[in-house]
C-alpha cells in the first residue's frame, strides 16, 4: 500500500497507505457546515451554490473547521451534485427539502442529452478553490477532493432529490438495465475525470461518497453498481493519492465495496469497527466510525464511545477517526473539538 506522496509524513496521509502515525488522526465528514458559526455567517448572505460557485467563500469555509478543531486533515466544501449542472440538470437547493432537480433523467432521450463536461471550466471554480486551500494548509493538514459515486449521483439525478426508496432508480435498473448502464458509464466518466482534476490541482486523498448505496441487495449491487465503481477507482490508479470508499447502511456490502476498489473503506456507526476491519480485509485502511449523534452525548459518554471505537482498532496502523456519518446540524461545535482532543490524548498516552 505504499504512496508516493511526498507529504506521507502527515498522519492522515501515513494511516492512509496503511503506515503508523504519531497519533490517530481525525477528520469529520460535513466538518464544514451549519453547526459552525462562522459557516452561519456566510450563508446568510450566500447560497450553497454561491459559495461552491466562489473558490474564495469555498476556500475560506474548507479552512474554517482547520482553524476552530485541530482535525489532521481539510475536505474541500462542495457538494456532490456539481457536476451534474454542467450535464444540463436544472439544481437548486430548496430550505428544509434539499437539492431539487427540476428536469430528472426517466427516458432514454434524456440519457443521450447528457452533454459532456470539462472540468478546466465546467468546474473549475472547484478547481480553483482546491490551489487556494492548499496555500493556506501546512504539511501536517492534507487536503480531501471528493465526489459522490455514480450510483448515488445517478439516483439524485433520476428521482429528482432524495428519495427513501429509489423507486424511480430501480424502476429504470429493472425495467431498462441497459439504459441504466449507459447512464452510470457516462457519470463514471464524467465523476472520474472530475477527481482526477481535483488531484492535479492539489487534492492529496479522494474520498468517494455512496451515500444510498445501502438500500441496495448485495446482488443487486453487484450487477448494478460494481462494475462502475471499480471503473472510476481504476481510473484513478497511479495517480499517486489514497482513495476512501464510503456508503451509509453498508454493512451487508462491505467485501463487495472492498472489492469496487479503495485504499481505505469507511465503515458507518451500525457496525463495530473491529469486526468491519476483519471483513474488509488486513490489507486496506478503515475509516470510522463513531454515531454523529453521539456528539449531543454528556462529555464522560461521549469519551466512553471514542474510547470504544480505539480499543477496536487496537493501535494498529491504518485507522482514521471519523464518523459514521457527516455532523448533524446543531451539534455543539465545543463536542466536536472535544473528541479530536479525545483521540490525539488517547492515541499519544498509548504509544
Amino acid at each position: 500500500m505504499a504512496l508516493s506522496i511526498v507529504e506521507a509524513e502527515a498522519p492522515f496521509l501515513a494511516a492512509a497507505g496503511g503506515r503508523a502515525s504519531p497519533v490517530t488522526p481525525v477528520w469529520f465528514m460535513r466538518q464544514a457546515g451549519r453547526y459552525m458559526p462562522e459557516y452561519r455567517a456566510i450563508r446568510a448572505h450566500h447560497s450553497l451554490l454561491d459559495i461552491c460557485a466562489r473558490p474564495d467563500l469555498a476556500a475560506e469555509v474548507t479552512l474554517q473547521p482547520i482553524r476552530r478543531l485541530g482535525v489532521d486533515a481539510a475536505i474541500l466544501f462542495a457538494d456532490i451534485l456539481l457536476p451534474l449542472v454542467p450535464m444540463g440538470l436544472e439544481l437548486e437547493f430548496v430550505s428544509g427539502e434539499g437539492p431539487l432537480i427540476r428536469n430528472p433523467i426517466r427516458r432514454a432521450e434524456a440519457v443521450h442529452a447528457l452533454r459532456a463536461v470539462d472540468p478546466a471550466t465546467d468546474l473549475g471554480p472547484v478547481l480553483e478553490a482546491i490551489r487556494l486551500v492548499r496555500r493556506e494548509l501546512g504539511p501536517a493538514t492534507p487536503l480531501i477532493g471528493f465526489a459522490g459515486a455514480p450510483f448515488t449521483v445517478a439516483t439524485y439525478a433520476i428521482e429528482g432529490g432524495p428519495s427513501r426508496h429509489l423507486l424511480e432508480s430501480k424502476r429504470m435498473m429493472y425495467e431498462a438495465p441497459e439504459l441504466w448502464h449507459r447512464l452510470l458509464t457516462v457519470l463514471t466518466g464524467v465523476l472520474g475525470d472530475f477527481l482526477a482534476a481535483q488531484i492535479t490541482a492539489g487534492a492529496q486523498a479522494v474520498q468517494l461518497f455512496d451515500s444510498w448505496v445501502g438500500q441496495l441487495s448485495e446482488a443487486d449491487y453487484r450487477s448494478y453498481v460494481l462494475p462502475h465503481s471499480r471503473a472510476l477507482f481504476d481510473r484513478l490508479t497511479g495517480l499517486g493519492v489514497p482513495r476512501i470508499h464510503f456508503g451509509v447502511g453498508t454493512d451487508h456490502l462491505l467485501e463487495t465495496m472492498a472489492e469496487a476498489g479503495g485504499e481505505v473503506i469507511g465503515l458507518d456507526w451500525r457496525i463495530p469497527l473491529d469486526r468491519g476491519w476483519e471483513r474488509i480485509g488486513a490489507n486496506r485502511a478503515v475509516q470510522g466510525n463513531l454515531d454523529p449523534v453521539a456528539l449531543f452525548a454528556p462529555l464522560p459518554e461521549l469519551r466512553r464511545r471514542v474510547s470504544d471505537i480505539l480499543q477496536r482498532a487496537g493501535g494498529r496502523p491504518g485507522h482514521i477517526f471519523n464518523l459514521g456519518h457527516g455532523i448533524l446540524p446543531g451539534t455543539p461545535v465545543d463536542r466536536v473539538r472535544a473528541v479530536v482532543d479525545m483521540v490525539h490524548e488517547y492515541t499519544t498516552q498509548g504509544r
